[in-house]
């Protein structure tokens, strides 16, 4: 059993992370030897404090012998695709233009509302200017009074 602690890569004011290594287990707390049955750094590291081999920690499915055992093996070739024997369709394809977004008009949300999206009932249009209800700043009835604020198109 060995614990571990990174050094490198430490950056300030973040403490260092420290993993549990059983080599006799094959386990480490970083959860990669296991998963992968790779030895991760940690084990590394911990072979090496102790003059082990790594490699006996190297799964067989690693080794150059197991990969040239998978590419030994022939791939047949494909023949001609003239001679292949494709049976005529019996049916008609027809897409279902239901499920077709419409090119013309904006996406519609899919999203699921809730009690949070319910907006509370308002007392209608307000005026920008003066903080009225019932019209807004355009229909403003004191607009033509209203002396220093101008809108975008120059007018007062």
């Amino acid at each position: 059993m060995f614990r571990v602690t990174e050094t490198i890569g430490h950056r300030p004011g973040i403490p260092p992370r420290s993993y549990g290594v059983d080599l006799r287990n094959r386990r480490c707390d970083y959860k990669r030897f296991e998963t992968l049955h790779y030895p991760c750094a940690h084990v590394v590291a911990a072979c090496a404090k102790v003059n082990l081999n790594v490699e006996q920690f190297v799964d067989d499915v690693y080794t150059l012998k197991r990969t040239l055992r998978v590419w030994e093996n022939e791939f047949p070739v494909l023949p001609d695709l003239s001679t292949w024997k494709v049976p005529l369709t019996t049916f008609k394809l027809v897409p279902d233009r239901g499920i077709r977004r419409n090119p013309r008009s904006r996406p519609q949300s899919s999203r699921i509302h809730n009690e949070m999206n319910i907006r509370e009932k308002s007392d209608g249009k307000r005026c920008g200017l003066y903080r009225l209800n019932g019209h807004n700043r355009n229909k403003c009835p004191q607009r033509n009074y209203h002396v220093g604020q101008s809108s975008g198109s120059g007018r007062n």
